[in-house]
């Protein structure tokens, strides 16, 4: 994948400044990509920026994802400033436990939903316009997870939050699919990075964030619709679809719990 003849990649990130983000802003940069780069913490993108191959040609958007206003505006300004976009990825994301009956758990779920999702459509939707009218194929990557597969116990926020990124994402594909638009959906499992550092549980097959970047890069390049990385965890995910509801309970009812906000 390409954008303009003679032209390196203009790819567009939310979530930058850390983990999954930052591991795909060093993998795009290295391959020569101008970089635009959404993060609340304005300190952590500009030493980002600074340390990326190509430093002085990448745009730092200093951000909260969920004010749509200036996500759009930052968008405007990538576009306008490199002539369009050829990948944007919605990557940022937050996680944390949350109990449906503690009552203080409710704007939790409520800020989860409110970055995982309404912040992917918020940040594919000033893009697509300007993308239907480029000459070369684009793509839209939205970051889901494997624990949007099942639900899991005390995870309702977060597991929900990203099986409705997997389906959005479904929709947008299709909605595009007549268009130079791939929509790509990441998968990752245990991916090494500041979010999954406190979980206290087993992580199977846990991936380095630079070489989940790498696969990712590659799989977004050839249009893949969904992908799960690391491949292991794509054999675990198929598993998990195929296990009965009284099986899958019984397995998993009484597994550990992720750290909910109040205890951190």
């Amino acid at each position: 994948m390409t954008g303009q003849p003679g032209q390196a990649h203009r790819v567009f990130i939310t979530g930058a400044s850390s983990g999954i983000g930052a591991a795909l802003a060093h993998e795009y940069a290295a391959r020569g990509a101008v970089l635009g780069l959404v993060a609340r913490r304005r300190e952590l993108l500009a030493e980002l920026a600074a340390a990326l191959p190509g430093a002085g040609r990448h745009r730092i958007y200093p951000l909260d994802v969920c004010d749509h206003a200036a996500l759009a505006q930052a968008a405007a300004d990538f576009l306008q400033a490199h002539g369009g976009a050829d990948i944007v990825i919605a990557s940022a994301g937050i996680s944390h436990g949350t109990l449906t009956e503690r009552p203080q758990d409710l704007p939790v779920f409520e800020a989860v939903f409110a970055t995982n999702v309404g912040a992917t459509v918020a940040t594919f939707a000033p893009f697509i316009a300007a993308m239907k009218t480029q000459a070369g194929p684009c793509r839209l990557v939205g970051i889901g997870s494997v624990a949007g597969i099942r639900g899991m116990r005390g995870a309702g926020a977060y597991c929900a939050s990203k099986a409705a990124v997997h389906s959005y994402c479904e929709s947008l594909r299709l909605e595009l699919h007549d268009s130079n638009i791939r929509v790509v959906t990441i998968a990752p499992g245990y991916i090494a990075t500041p979010m999954t550092r406190n979980n206290r549980f087993p992580m199977p097959f846990l991936m380095s964030a630079e070489r989940f970047a790498a696969q990712a890069a590659a799989a977004i390049a050839r249009g893949d619709s969904y992908r799960v990385l690391p491949w292991q965890m794509g054999l675990v995910a198929r598993l998990l679809r195929l296990l009965p509801n009284a099986l899958f309970d019984a397995v998993f009812s009484r597994a550990p719990t992720k750290q909910r906000k109040e205890e951190a």
